[in-house]
């Protein structure tokens, strides 16, 4: 992982903490880093700023088919299903959708 993004992606998030494209940007390289646990935190706060952030559901849920935890997995792909719902964002639903099938 680029340390130097790391870096200015944490300080850009101090001008604007609840921007939740930053902090999708620090959850995925952490999740690079092979640090989930924190991946999964700054998803939840990207779930937190912005409900409808399809895809950072789909993040938590890949994240936690790694992890070994399935139920969690699914319940997260759920969740991004029902954002992508209300959203209108058939794409990210059809996603959503695909990966909550594989685990069946």
């Amino acid at each position: 992982m680029n340390e130097d993004r790391l870096h200015q992606l944490q300080a850009m998030l101090l001008k604007s903490p609840k921007d939740a494209f930053l902090l999708y940007g620090l959850a995925m390289e952490f999740k690079k880093k092979g640090q989930s646990q924190t991946a999964l935190d700054y998803l939840q706060q990207v779930i937190e700023v912005d409900p409808l952030y399809c895809y950072a559901y789909f993040q938590r849920g890949q994240i936690f088919e790694n992890l070994g935890e399935p139920e969690d997995a699914r319940k997260a792909y759920q969740l991004g299903i029902d954002a992508a719902g209300r959203k209108g964002d058939a794409h990210a639903q059809q996603e959503l959708q695909g990966a909550l099938s594989m685990l069946e």
